[in-house]
This record gives C-alpha cells, structure tokens and sequence, in this order.
C-alpha cells in the first residue's frame, strides 16, 4: 500500500524497492552528495517528497551491496555533512520522521525536478 501524506504542503509518498535494481540511481545520487548539500540547505518548499526504502541495505540485511557500501565509504564526509542538513531542515526532517526514518539511516537525496526530492 502506498501511504501518501502532506507535510507542510508537500506530498510523501515512501516505497520500497531493492538496491541491487536501483544501484545506478542510487550511486549516483550519492556522487551528487557534495553539490546536493547545498540543495538541502535551500529547500524550503517540495511539491513532493519520495522516501524510498533500500530494503536490502538494511543493516539487519547486512547493510549494503559491496558497489554502494564503497560509494558511501568514498563520500563518508559528505554524507555526514547531509544527514546534518536534513535535521536541520523543518521540511525534509519531518518528511523523513513521519515515516520514522532517521537521518542517520538516509544514505542519498536526488533533486530529478524542480519540487521533487528522492531519499
């Protein structure tokens, strides 16, 4: 079931999917870490936010496959320095939290249209 709730005017919408099908997408979100900082930090309004759960990453599952645990590993600090600016931020923390997810737990955020955001 897809839940789809608003916070503070936007859409959230939370899927699941595994990392071995998204492993692109997923690596290259996280390559986009340093300039999506700076993304983060001026969001102030989203039409619609994307929570989309690596089911396979989880660490109960062992954590992620060896091509994106090397991805995360590369942009460690960055990724640090992300997770700081999504709890910094009203929008997106409480996006995230609404769908009990931490930030500690986010590994990427994408911007593919204005308004929008994948985490």
């Amino acid at each position: 079931k897809e839940t789809v709730d608003r916070i503070v005017g936007s859409e959230v919408k939370q899927e699941e999917t595994k990392t071995t099908d998204e492993a692109g997408k997923v690596a290259t979100a996280i390559d986009r870490t340093r300039e999506n900082i700076g993304a983060v930090r001026k969001t102030s309004k989203l039409d619609k936010v994307d929570i989309v759960f690596l089911t396979d990453a989880a660490r109960s599952e062992g954590g992620p496959p060896p091509v994106i645990e090397s991805k995360i590993e590369q942009h460690r600090d960055d990724i640090a320095e992300l997770r700081k600016e999504i709890e910094a931020n009203a929008l997106l923390f409480n996006a995230i939290d609404s769908r009990r997810v931490q930030a500690e737990d986010v590994v990427a955020v994408a911007f593919d249209d204005p308004g929008k955001v994948v985490i």
